[in-house]
């Protein structure tokens, strides 16, 4: 089986490539990737080829598949898994195998989302990592493994009662939540996942300093939604605010937020998150910084006398991947509007390395499509001398400009193959 596969071979070395697939073993699986959407975690292990710590070292001698956000079919099964998975099914993969360093989209040569066709190795499926997904639109299951992340930083977090060292994990239900620089694309899938998980918040405040992103916000998850399910939500831009961290402590009487998630990797934001904090607020840096060695304030009296933490997450677990499948299939979430973007599988490597300049949220990749990175919001303008963005630009325009399964079934019917 030849696959077409975006390789690693070095620092800012991304290559598209047609080559052979090995043939499966008994214990493993031959899959068929459909849909890729590209983390950013794919552009620091590009940057950084084998100084970072999910790379091995010999990427000259044996490039490995970017991308761990995928999903597909199943072709072929191996004996040893024949009664549990099927040929013609749809999976999801959990990409983080139990703490291991080693995953795919950074360490396999066979293996990764920017590809045709890959060979799942048994260590996935004992890990259980290779999941079931039954939605009728491929990229939900791509956004399900960011979603796990959104899922994994809600029960990172803790609380405590005084007098008891047991940590009670999750949000505060019924607290109040900030979610600081959250207009953009995972900020979004969090005020989603806020309003209507088993948790609820009952004030969330979102801050940015974007007029345009936080309308955007408004538009698809409005305050009116949120009242809906018993939760106020309202979106504060604090760029022009004298003093930021009063105005919003105010929306709380003065008592702060019980969590605070922090949506970017800026010292000041940081900071105001900690100011924020109520006694035994917890603040989660959800934030992954590209610079090792950043860093920011911590008001440690306050860790003293009043019971603040801090806790982080780079990653959800398996439980965490269900619960967002879950929630999808049950039509609880829809991270839909962290997607901004459409490509093909020969737009991957360029996109990849200049992810940080690609202003929007998700990039979301159908490998089996040559397509140039598209904004959904340009599809009107290349729909006026091309038929195929025409009709994109009409069934997105129908949806509140969201990509969605009946765009993903006109893309696939009619894009130019790769």
């Amino acid at each position: 089986m030849k696959t077409k596969a975006v390789r690693l071979h070095g620092q800012n070395d991304l290559r598209l490539a047609e080559f052979d697939l090995p043939e499966i073993k008994d214990d493993e699986i031959l899959a068929h990737i459909i849909s890729d959407s590209i983390c950013m975690s794919s552009y620091k292990a590009t940057i950084q080829g084998s100084n970072h710590k999910r790379v091995p070292a010999d990427l000259d001698k044996n490039p490995i598949i970017i991308g761990h956000e995928f999903c597909g079919e199943i072709v072929k099964v191996g004996k040893k898994w024949q009664g549990k998975y099927k040929e013609g099914e749809r999976f999801t993969i959990q990409p983080a195998l139990d703490g291991r360093l080693e995953t795919p989209g950074y360490a396999y040569p066979f293996i990764g989302g920017a590809a045709t066709y890959v060979v799942i190795p048994n260590l996935f499926i004992e890990c259980n990592s290779l999941l079931h997904y039954d939605g009728d639109a491929f990229f939900y299951g791509s956004l399900a493994e960011p979603m796990s992340c959104i899922v994994g930083g809600f029960h990172v977090n803790y609380h405590t009662k005084s007098g008891s060292y047991v940590h009670e994990m999750g949000i505060v239900e019924g607290g109040n939540l900030a979610i600081l620089a959250g207009a953009g694309p995972m900020g979004l899938g969090a005020i989603d996942y806020a309003i209507h998980c088993d948790r609820k918040p009952s004030l969330i405040v979102v801050t940015d300093i974007n007029d345009e992103r936080l309308a955007r916000a408004a538009e698809i998850l409005s305050p009116d939604v949120a009242a809906k399910e018993g939760v106020t939500l309202k979106y504060i831009n604090t760029a022009n605010m004298a003093d930021p961290t009063a105005e919003l402590m105010a929306l709380t009487d003065g008592k702060g937020y019980n969590d605070v998630y922090v949506y970017a990797p800026v010292k000041p934001v940081v900071e105001m998150g900690d100011a924020l904090l109520a006694r035994d607020g917890c603040l989660n840096f959800f934030a992954g910084p590209t610079d090792p060695t950043f860093s920011a304030g911590f008001n440690f009296y306050n860790v003293h006398y009043a019971a603040t933490h801090i806790a982080g997450n780079s990653g959800g677990n398996t439980d965490d991947m269900i619960e967002s499948i879950q929630m999808m299939q049950e039509g609880k979430i829809d991270p839909a509007a962290m997607v901004t973007h459409i490509g093909g599988l020969n737009a991957v490597a360029d996109t990849t390395l200049n992810l940080p300049k690609i202003p929007g949220g998700k990039k979301l990749i159908y490998t089996n499509i040559d397509m140039e990175l598209t904004a959904i919001d340009d599809f009107e303008k290349l729909g006026a001398t091309n038929p195929m963005f025409a009709e994109l630009a009409r069934i997105t325009k129908a949806n509140k400009g969201l990509w969605c399964g009946e765009a993903e079934k006109y893309l696939l019917a009619n894009a130019k193959a790769i």
